[in-house]
């Protein structure tokens, strides 16, 4: 049926890649364009001196929307991108002396003896909290998460006002998680986890207190080779069905007139196509891609710098002599000396005194990701974005992160001496999230979903003013998060398709009144 309609995807970042691997199995011709020389986008990966590093996303959750993406092609994705669940999920470590540490199991009884030794009322109190947030979660994905909105008249239909009462999202998610828990640091436990979508717990809308339980209820899973698998398995399994893929080929405008999308600029040649799927960072596309101003629509570069931005991250990939045993897991969560002030901190733009951070450590479920008898260490710190800070990124600003960082490992059993042990070491910081993907303010989860930038009021994927145009990604309904971006492709390439066919139908039917006259 499409079989002469041809698309171009703007960048192979998840969504670019899963929006391409849509619409060529719905029968579209597509072409995809990207300005790296790899796919992946922040799913990207570091390969230095025989280490591994996945660059950015580093938690498997909801693999069935992973899987997805190949399901569809009639692939099995166990060829594509082989998972293991992780047991136990995590290890948080907490206190002056980081001696106290909990694993938190995705099996029932491991994880009712971690919530015990909390206290009888708080481990009640969590299965309470479960309870709830998965009743709320249920109506999101049924109700808002899976649908767009193509207008914001939509949200006001009773049958969906009916709905929003149920999700209950006026509260904060440390308010809500503090409803049903006590316990300070079982509570942190829950509610710091709104970071993995950039948003504060302490202010984010207390639906994303389902991440959490997303984790407790299916799972958290790795990757053989790391995150970057599904990068190039999804490349893959593009090229096995015929799509083209132009790597070194940064985009610089979409070519709009009319308000009609009929390709882009590359390399000051112009390539034209049908329709236009962008996966470039949404206000970064706004600003710099779409520049016919009526296209634009209500996203003026004023709009795009007053909107409020997810926080950054600084992560360093070290390399180390030596194996990392004892009570280190794969995914480790660091608390500092107050989460709360940390938080703040990063919302506020103030350089962090106690940061809290997250140690990722692949080669321990996949050795092939370092050296023999070696692991690699992914670390990263939750910090200000670039329109928040109140403090330049520099050589100093990274040389004290990484004292802080340090300081904090050394107290945990296992991690003495780090600096002895690094003989490989990188690291990422805000401005090269902007500079590398086009990440505005280096926001790297993009727009902040809070309640005036999400569903109907986030940037939908329909271009509201511009025919042929698309948007997927972390900034695009609905949200931030691998699972969820491979949801705004999934819904991108619907509305596409059911765009095109709508105009296929209009076009028939003006044919058949022109041979009646």
């Amino acid at each position: 049926m499409h079989k002469n309609k041809s698309i171009i995807v703007v960048g192979a970042g998840v969504a670019g890649l899963a929006s391409a691997i849509r619409l060529q199995h719905a029968g579209y011709q597509v072409s995809l364009y990207e300005k790296e020389s790899m796919p992946g986008g922040k799913m990207h990966r570091i390969e230095k001196d025989g280490y591994q590093f996945d660059l950015g996303p580093s938690i498997v959750m909801m693999p069935e929307l992973y899987r997805e993406v190949f399901e569809l092609a009639g692939r099995d994705p166990d060829d594509y991108i082989p998972m293991d669940k992780l047991e136990p999920m995590y290890t948080a470590f907490f206190g002056e002396n980081k001696e106290d540490s909990y694993n938190m199991s995705s099996d029932n009884a491991e994880l009712m003896k971690t919530l015990e030794s909390f206290g009888d009322e708080d481990a009640s109190g969590f299965l309470k909290y479960l309870q709830t947030i998965h009743e709320r979660f249920l109506t999101a994905k049924h109700h808002f998460i899976q649908r767009p909105f193509r207008s914001p008249w939509e949200v006001l239909h009773p049958s969906v006002l009916r709905q929003a009462a149920k999700l209950r999202t006026l509260g904060s998610a440390d308010t809500f998680v503090g409803k049903f828990i006590k316990n300070k640091r079982l509570k942190e436990m829950i509610s710091f986890q709104t970071l993995y979508i950039g948003v504060s717990p302490y202010n984010g809308p207390s639906l994303y207190t389902m991440i959490p339980m997303i984790e407790h209820l299916y799972g958290v899973w790795f990757i053989k080779g790391g995150m970057y698998t599904m990068a190039a398995s999804m490349e893959r399994l593009f090229l096995e069905l015929g799509g083209d893929v132009h790597y070194n080929s940064p985009v610089e405008e979409i070519l709009i007139e009319n308000r009609q999308a009929y390709g882009i600029r590359t390399g000051g040649q112009e390539v034209h196509a049908d329709h236009v799927v962008c996966n470039a960072d949404f206000p970064y596309a706004m600003k710099h891609l779409v520049t016919d101003e009526k296209a634009k629509g209500k996203y003026t570069d004023k709009k795009i710098d007053r909107m409020k931005y997810s926080c950054s991250c600084f992560i360093m990939y070290l390399g180390m002599d030596k194996k990392y045993e004892g009570r280190v897991n794969v995914h480790n969560f660091v608390f500092g000396k107050d989460l709360k002030e940390n938080i703040e901190d990063i919302f506020a733009g103030r350089k962090l005194e106690h940061p809290s951070f997250y140690v990722h450590i692949g080669s321990k479920m996949d050795p092939s990701m370092a050296p023999e008898g070696k692991d690699g260490l992914y670390i990263l710190m939750p910090v200000s974005d670039l329109s928040t800070a109140d403090y330049k990124w520099n050589e100093d600003t990274v040389a004290y992160y990484r004292s802080r960082v340090f300081e904090e490992l050394e107290k945990i059993e296992g991690f003495e001496n780090m600096e002895d042990h690094i003989v490989s070491e990188t690291h990422m910081t805000p401005p090269d999230f902007e500079s590398k993907f086009y990440a505005h303010n280096g926001a790297c989860f993009g727009l902040r979903p809070n309640l005036m930038q999400s569903n109907h009021m986030r940037p939908q994927s329909k271009a509201p003013k511009c025919e042929n145009l698309y948007f997927a990604g972390s900034s695009t309904h609905p949200g931030a998060g691998v699972p969820i971006v491979l949801l705004s492709a999934r819904i991108a390439s619907e509305e596409l398709i059911a765009d095109d066919q709508a105009d296929q139908v209009q076009k028939r039917r003006g044919g058949a009144h022109a041979g009646e006259k």
